[in-house]
């Protein structure tokens, strides 16, 4: 193999990672970027290619006295958890940067940029989806142990109520209505030990959100300003009409909720085709790819931070009257479907992000063949 081709080889192959990686000089000038680092970056490579790494990081940023350490060693370093802040992107991202020399090209340095939300995201989803599963188990215990009991309890209250008077019948309904409540939340812990196996089908999410926004904007967010960003040629998604219905108005009645104080309160469904997301899920050897991504988003005051990185956990609520169940089903729901969802917070915007994989092209015939 020539030198050339070997070169066309080497630059085919970063090209191809879903990772950003850029070559550096040892003064810090930009040699090579990968398709990810323009994205990362906000540039194309042809201006990444004419000017300097520290003219995209911050000043002082120890990426820079990476690349000089490891050029002058010779040697691969790792810097964990860098604030990776550019001038084209606000929001500062966190990464793992990997360093590394290049023999055969004197003082130059290749970069991998590993971004950390979203791994310490999906990490937060499956200790989530475990906590679910627990639930899954004390719900099947509390159907048994307690729902019994509370037959009786709820009959005899009745019965007092029929011969009681003034306060006495008035704490007979009390006892009534609570006895309620629990069975109501026993039945909604329930829901998490359903293992039953779902029929899912090909589905356009568009129309799944379409619907979603009729029901919620003549119901639980009537009077909200919705808006789309959708893009059209997202391909299916293989799930449960009515679970992925249950999903997304779940998340837009959390939203209009949180929005009831806020003037000009608006709602944001967003779509997008966003290759690079590959996970393990449950029931697959293979690492799936997630490239089909939903966004709501809300511009109410935000979740807390300290609850933030346990929204999805069972009993875990902002709400004065909630119990805590409804994103943790939300999670349960996704997680069957092989997807992950965050959320990504502050005041004035709130945006829940939901992966999902594509439906296979075998998934797609199959329902052809049964139309």
């Amino acid at each position: 193999m020539s030198a050339l081709m070997e070169l066309d080889l080497h630059a085919s192959i970063l090209q191809s990672l879903p990772q950003p990686v850029i070559v550096c000089a040892q003064d810090g000038s930009i040699a090579f970027a990968n398709y990810a680092a323009e994205a990362f970056f906000h540039a194309s490579a042809s201006i990444l290619t004419r000017q300097k790494l520290s003219d995209f990081i911050a000043f002082g940023s120890p990426i820079l006295g990476l690349i000089e350490s490891v050029a002058s060693r010779l040697a691969p370093m790792i810097e964990y958890r860098v604030q990776v802040g550019t001038a084209r992107v606000i929001e500062d991202r966190i990464a793992d940067v990997y360093a590394s020399p290049i023999p055969e090209m004197a003082g130059h340095v290749t970069l991998i940029f590993q971004e950390r939300t979203m791994a310490d995201k999906i990490d937060r989803q499956l200790v989530s989806r475990g906590a679910a599963r627990s639930v899954t188990g004390l719900a099947s215990m509390l159907a048994h142990e307690i729902k019994n009991p509370l037959s009786g309890i709820r009959g005899a209250s009745q019965l007092l109520e029929q011969s009681a008077v003034g306060d006495d019948r008035a704490l007979a309904r009390l006892i009534r209505d609570e006895t309620d409540r629990i069975v109501e939340l026993v039945d909604r812990m329930e829901v998490f030990g359903d293992e039953r196996p779902v029929e899912r089908t090909p589905i356009n999410i568009h129309v799944i959100l379409e619907r979603v926004k009729l029901l919620a904007s003549n119901g639980v967010a009537k009077g909200i300003t919705f808006s789309e960003d959708y893009d059209p040629s997202l391909p299916p998604v293989l799930g449960d009409r009515d679970q992925l219905i249950q999903i997304f108005l779940n998340l837009i009645k959390n939203a209009a909720e949180a929005l009831e104080r806020t003037a000009k309160a608006e709602i944001k469904i967003m779509t997008a085709f966003r290759p690079g997301i590959r996970i393990s899920v449950s029931g697959n050897s293979n690492r799936v790819s997630l490239p089909l991504e939903i966004v709501i988003e809300d511009n109410g005051p935000g979740v807390p931070a300290d609850i933030l990185p346990f929204l999805f956990d069972p009993f875990v609520t902002t709400k004065l009257s909630g119990s805590g169940l409804g994103l943790a089903l939300v999670a349960k729901i996704v997680g069957d479907h092989g997807g992950v969802i965050d959320c990504d917070s502050k005041p004035g915007r709130t945006r829940f992000r939901i992966l999902l994989p594509v439906a296979q092209k075998t998934d797609i015939s199959q329902a052809e063949d049964q139309d």
